[in-house]
């Protein structure tokens, strides 16, 4: 009884994985023309606005000022493909990341509920939700950083290239920082993801379980 109840477990966590690995691909590639946009405003040198400038009667030269002309710039200068600049190692983030989340966002209320069926999740107070969904996040977090790395410094190059692909991109910060340079950053990455990956489950939680008692309460009080 006990090894059939471990294979189900196992065959629950390796359905959750291809699940979330395969809902996190998807999504991030139909994703990507806005997210190589966003990482483009987030990274030119140049400010939108300098109110230095404004005061002196002066205009700015940012390269983009709006979505609609960045759009156009990038469709102009790299083509189609450049709104999918990075989305390899995106996918290389994306679909570990919400793999190692899933499962391990059931493994921790398997622990806590001391069940492993899902309706006995439902039955956890707020703040293991909470608490279980942070520590999922962070250990995606980590599990998929290098790849969120690389895949930010892919889509914020315009032309010419400095990397060419993922690999020389990989190589060159190994050989400048070592292997503890593909983790620049992950601190403030950590304390953004852990209180919204716990909002996220926690809050979707809380709310599933209220409109599980409001139907449970209409349906046999009608």
């Amino acid at each position: 009884m006990a090894k059939e109840e471990e294979s189900g477990q196992l065959r629950r966590a390796a359905i959750d994985a291809a699940a979330g690995a395969i809902a996190g691909g998807i999504s991030r590639t139909v994703t990507s023309p806005l997210d190589v946009i966003k990482i483009r405003f987030q990274v030119q040198l140049e400010p939108t606005t300098s109110w230095a400038l404004v005061r002196a009667n002066m205009s700015t030269a940012s390269k983009y000022t709006g979505m609609l002309q960045a759009t156009k710039d990038i469709f102009r200068e790299e083509g189609l493909l450049g709104f999918w600049r990075g989305n390899v190692p995106a996918l290389l983030m994306v679909m570990p990341y919400t793999a190692i989340q899933f499962v391990v966002l059931q493994k921790l209320k398997t622990f806590a509920s001391g069940s492993s069926r899902t309706e006995d999740h439902y039955k956890l107070s707020p703040y293991l939700s909470y608490i279980s969904g942070g520590l999922a996040g962070c250990a995606a977090t980590i599990g998929s950083y290098p790849f969120d790395l690389l895949r930010t410094i892919l889509a914020s190059q315009g032309e010419p290239k400095v990397y060419p692909n993922m690999r020389a991109a990989f190589l060159d910060i190994i050989r400048a920082r070592g292997f503890r340079g593909l983790y620049a950053g992950l601190s403030p990455t950590l304390v953004e993801i852990v209180p919204y990956a716990g909002l996220q489950f926690g809050t979707y939680d809380t709310f599933k379980r209220w409109a599980m008692v409001r139907f449970l309460f209409s349906h046999f009080n009608p």
